[in-house]
């Protein structure tokens, strides 16, 4: 299953996500974004195991939940940003 990263700048945004998606069906996990990804200033994420990526960043665009980027993790364990 694909995971995907939604990143935010701080905790708050995070967890204000975090409700959103899940009060909606979207099951997401709130996370410390990995150091690599922190360094761009990326301090959280979430999680995603779903293919309901492009719905979860639709419905936090139009509950304005700002949010910085998305990343897919390939199968070989990388990531790679999303244009979404």
């Amino acid at each position: 299953m694909k995971v995907y990263y939604i990143t935010f700048r701080s905790v708050t945004f995070a967890q204000r996500g975090e409700k959103l998606l899940n009060q909606n069906g979207i099951r997401c996990t709130l996370r410390r974004t990995p150091k690599w990804m922190e360094e761009q200033g990326c301090g959280y994420s979430l999680s995603i195991r779903t293919q309901d990526i492009f719905p979860a960043v639709t419905m936090l665009r139009e509950n304005q939940v700002p949010m910085r980027k998305v990343y897919s993790q390939r199968p070989d364990g990388q990531l790679e940003e999303l244009t979404v």
